[in-house]
């Protein structure tokens, strides 16, 4: 699978990547350090890319545009050091098939992960 990390989140993931047989990116690696983000919806589009973020944004703009894809891992709830993100991005690795992130949103904190399925349904 194929990934495309926001500024938001380390470079650091990128080993956890590797670790998992996924292939990832950073935005700052690319030239998209200051890329609003819906320039970084189209590129994960194009490209076949799930973005990993912690910026709230990115889920909204899905839901807005009754958008299938991309797939999004989204950290939320705090600050968390580069040490805790890599412990949770492996969390979401070993608890979800990655056939599943590819179409959702996967909401990651302390103490769960949720999932949302891609188109969200608003009726």
């Amino acid at each position: 699978m194929k990934f495309l990390l926001d500024m938001p989140v380390s470079p650091s993931l990128l080993r956890v990547l590797r670790i998992y047989g996924h292939e990832g990116v950073h935005a700052s690696q690319i030239g998209k350090s200051r890329a609003a983000d819906e320039e970084l919806l189209e590129l994960a589009r194009q490209e076949d890319r799930t973005i990993i973020t912690a910026d709230l944004d990115f889920p909204r703009l899905l839901a807005l545009s009754f958008a299938a894809g991309p797939g999004i891992i989204l950290f939320r709830g705090g600050n968390y050091s580069d040490e805790e993100m890599r412990d949770l991005l492996e969390r979401v690795f070993k608890e979800v098939p990655p056939e599943n992130l590819k179409n959702s949103i996967c909401v990651v904190d302390r103490q769960r992960i949720r999932l949302t399925n891609l188109p969200i349904d608003r009726s």
